[in-house]
């Protein structure tokens, strides 16, 4: 019998993390399912993949796929998003994507902070901005922030990212349902098939 849990790698500042969130924490729950948070060091993981940093894809590459696909999706999700790259976007996430780790509810959390990224333009490396989030979703932040800071779950912010490089990840996000992986948000009608049926090899 499978292990129900859909492994969710991703970077704590990703646009179409935000997007698919909602969706992502629907499907789990209708299929009785649990979310694996895995955030991870984004730039390490695309360069060991061979893809381009943001710096590196073409204008025409950029405006589509951050501008109006971007916009699209966030229609179709029904979810209010920035229209330009966020101020904060390149800030560190390692306070963040621990705070996710230690969460009690880390469905909760991520979206909140995902979307205090992309809906508010906040810095979410600012220990104030994720006290605030934090509050807003019934977790105690003094004691999250103490334990996102712990070696432990440093040390998991390390291990999530080696992984998703021994695993080929090449982007956020990224969906594992029984080994079988998925990259995208536009692949969540797959990862729900594949919890009900999945795909042949």
């Amino acid at each position: 019998m499978r292990d129900k849990v859909i492994e969710y790698f991703y970077s704590a500042h990703s646009a179409y993390a935000y997007l698919g969130a909602r969706a992502l924490t629907q499907i789990a729950h209708d299929a009785g399912w649990t979310i694996a948070h895995r955030p991870f060091d984004f730039l390490p993981v695309i360069a060991a993949a061979g893809a381009p940093d943001f710096k590196g894809r073409s204008a025409a590459h950029i405006d589509y796929f951050f501008g109006r696909e971007l916009s699209r999706w966030a229609q179709w999700r029904d979810l209010p998003i920035l229209s330009y790259r966020p101020t904060h976007h390149d800030n560190p996430l390692g306070l963040a994507s621990g705070m996710i780790m230690a969460a009690n509810d880390p469905d909760r959390l991520s979206f909140g902070i995902l979307q205090a990224q992309w809906r508010d333009d906040a810095d979410i490396a600012n220990p104030a901005t994720l006290k605030a989030i934090a509050l807003a979703c019934d977790e105690d932040p003094a004691e999250l922030q103490n334990t996102a800071g712990s070696p432990q779950i440093k040390q998991q912010f390390i291990t999530n990212t080696q992984e998703a490089i021994e695993r080929n990840i090449f982007g956020s996000p990224t969906y594992f349902v029984g080994g079988d992986m998925f990259y995208g948000q536009d692949r969540l009608e797959m990862v729900a098939r594949a919890i009900a049926k999945p795909f042949d090899p």
